[in-house]
């Protein structure tokens, strides 16, 4: 079970998770006593593998799940068993879910008829909502006629457009183009910091999750691993998993030879000793990884934590360069460099040394 860390808000949590289980079949642990605050406000990104328990968390706060044990809290009042329809949370799906045969104007005015919002400020509340998703011209097409970041964009107007009180994203991304889904994640993000809104947002995208975040809670196994802003959790990472689902990562295996002030010494498979941070439950000889991102190692003739290795590829990538180094002990790793300084690399068989300085890794049980 994980307990709440740190919050980006101010005052009591707006949504409360206690110990919140959830099964399938009575035998598949879905979410498995889950404990999670959202600080009111924030931008939340729930981020994991297929099956991790990211998107039954969100479906559970929504109201389409149930738990089979636990508490869910909205604003100091349990809702666990109250309906969808009852939690006013606006809810936005990747398949968007819009009606073909309604206009864009009519699709977003749907959640205000089903209200009994009266006719003249509904059409003020659609018109706010079209503006405020660059689609005002757009009033009186159909669904059919619009590419699918302008579809996206009517179905998060409707989901905003009776004022909820928070926003849930189920992978509200996954079925765009590159180009258009970093687009749309900046405007949502822009939508974020002009309303004010709690947003929750679920992806296995980790781009998408450290570009848009203001904490990160990662899931595995129906548990969140860590949750925390987007740059402790890509330069801290709690354990194995979080370092290796998030981000590039080499991880060499070693020995810990000495534990000290924070700081770790690891011996590798080729004899070769290595400084870093220490990360939780190691203990001196025990197994340990070596955890270090492809841009914080550089070549260096000398210098701490110093690594010889040969050159087994290198790959050309416009704005960087790729080189997988093999060193001693049978292991590798890769390391990410500017053209200029991949030029001076040796080629594919050549020597090389390497350098990442102790701040820049980690040494994980």
């Amino acid at each position: 079970m994980t307990s709440p860390e740190r919050q980006t808000g101010e005052g009591a949590p707006i949504v409360s998770f206690r110990s919140v289980t959830k099964r399938y079949d009575g035998k598949t642990t879905v979410v498995d006593g889950l404990d999670l605050d959202i600080a009111r406000g924030e931008f939340l990104t729930l981020l994991g593998p297929s099956g991790s328990g990211k998107t039954t968390t969100l479906m559970m706060l929504a109201g389409f799940e149930w738990p089979d044990a636990g508490t869910i809290t909205f604003e100091g009042r349990d809702i666990t068993g109250l309906p969808p329809y009852r939690r006013d949370m606006g809810v936005v799906f990747q398949s968007y879910a819009l009606f073909p045969h309604m206009s864009v104007a009519e699709n977003i005015a749907f959640p205000l008829g089903v209200r009994k919002v009266d006719a003249a400020e509904r059409r003020r509340r659609v018109e706010e909502a079209l503006a405020l998703v660059h689609l005002t011209s757009f009033a009186d097409r159909h669904p059919a006629q619009l590419s699918g970041g302008q579809q996206q964009r009517v179905a998060l107007a409707r989901a905003l457009v009776y004022r909820p009180r928070m926003v849930l994203m189920d992978e509200p991304l996954g079925a765009l183009d590159k180009a258009l889904r970093e687009q749309m994640q900046t405007e949502i993000k822009n939508i974020h910091r002009q309303l004010g809104l709690t947003f929750v947002y679920v992806t296995h995208d980790q781009d998408e999750a450290l570009t848009m975040s203001d904490r990160v809670a990662v899931f595995h196994q129906g548990r969140i691993q860590q949750i925390t802003s987007p740059t402790e959790i890509y330069t801290r990472p709690r354990n194995r998993f979080v370092a290796s689902f998030l981000g590039e990562t080499n991880m060499l295996e070693g020995t810990v030879t000495a534990l000290s002030d924070g700081m770790a010494d690891i011996r590798l498979a080729g004899g070769t000793v290595l400084s870093a941070r220490a990360g939780e439950g190691l203990a001196v000889g025990g197994p340990a990884v070596f955890v270090a991102r492809p841009e914080s190692i550089s070549p260096a003739a000398a210098g701490p934590n110093r690594l010889d290795g040969t050159v087994s590829e290198s790959a050309f990538h416009g704005d960087h360069v790729r080189v997988r180094v093999d060193i001693p002990g049978g292991q590798s790793l890769q390391i990410k460099l500017n053209p200029q300084s991949g030029a001076c690399l040796p080629g594919a068989g050549g020597t090389v040394s390497l350098s990442v300085p102790a701040a820049d890794a980690l040494v994980l049980a």
